[in-house]
């Protein structure tokens, strides 16, 4: 009978490849289990979650998780068993946002979690009309306020791109607020202040000065219920819902926005993709002049913009 040449031990590299209480022990075996778990539980992008769940464990970013899966870099005991708990929250459609406590809006970084709304991609494209519109003040220090800041990614998104605007921010949510001023702090941005105040009563020192206002309201309808859960059952409820038509907060921005702007200042508004005709209505009954509304890089109707 021949005898066998290998070893009755499993080699450093099979071992590694085998589970440990039940979690893949490399990166990328590690990486496929979670797809397959995040997959099931139909979250929208699970290859990248689970990398970005990965690189959150292991303190490094995402291509540097693809090259660790490809050269076979093995998870100690703790790593594979913090990661398992991570891909769990996520299966239950916990934000991601919340579980690496960051989130990415244009070129920065943002501390978020419970308690306030968790940036979305389709606003990186919003804040660029105000951005735009700044840069085209033809003075040395153009004023933007953002009214109902969140977590402030619209307020710095301004305030670090157009380093020449002094930029202010209201919020009026007390979780919201902390979140804020914390990313307002991190930002170094000198020429953005944020402050606790309702949307409707803020910057009363500014009014007839301010060349752009820019806001990102809750404007779900009451009794519209989100689809997905990340936003149905972790965003708070005061940055999504806004009255009976979902325009309750809109309103407010156009009183606001009208006492804060001189004559041919710029609102800028973000909103559902089936409100655009309703808000230029309502803009243009409060006497605001060229509504016009555009759309988001999926086509759907995002933005509202009036001149004063």
């Amino acid at each position: 009978m021949m005898t066998s040449l290998m070893p009755s031990t499993p080699s450093a590299a099979a071992a590694a490849d085998t589970p440990s209480a039940g979690h893949p022990a490399t990166v990328e075996l590690a990486r496929r289990h979670a797809v397959e778990i995040l997959t099931r539980a139909a979250v929208p992008s699970p290859d990248v979650d689970a990398e970005l769940l990965l690189g959150h464990v292991l303190g490094l970013g995402r291509g540097a998780v693809q090259a660790a899966a490809i050269t076979g870099r093995v998870l100690d005991a703790e790593e594979r068993t913090v990661f398992a708990e991570l891909v769990e929250r996520r299966a239950a459609r916990e934000p991601l946002q919340h579980i690496t406590g960051r989130a990415a809006f244009r070129s920065m970084e943002l501390a978020v979690g419970p308690g306030v709304f968790v940036p979305r991609p389709e606003t990186e494209s919003v804040v660029q009309f105000a951005i735009d519109a700044l840069r085209a003040v033809p003075i040395p220090r153009p004023i933007g306020v953002d009214l109902g800041t969140g977590s402030g990614a619209i307020a710095l998104a301004m305030a670090t791109e157009v380093p020449n605007a002094a930029i202010y921010a209201t919020e009026n949510s007390v979780e919201a607020f902390i979140w804020a001023r914390r990313n307002f702090a991190e930002s170094g941005a000198d020429n953005a202040t944020v402050v606790f105040e309702h949307l409707a009563d803020a910057f009363h020192e500014l009014d007839g000065s301010v060349d752009v206002v820019i806001s990102n309201p809750p404007y779900v309808p009451d009794d519209a219920i989100p689809r997905d859960p990340e936003v149905r059952l972790h965003d708070p409820s005061a940055a999504l819902y806004g009255g009976p038509d979902g325009l309750d907060v809109v309103r407010q921005v156009s009183a606001t926005a009208q006492r804060l702007l001189h004559r041919g200042g710029t609102l800028i508004i973000e909103h559902g993709e089936l409100q655009g005709q309703a808000i230029r209505e309502l803009l243009t009954a409060d006497g605001w002049h060229a509504a016009a509304t555009h759309r988001d890089l999926t086509t759907r109707d995002r933005t509202t913009i009036a001149i004063r």
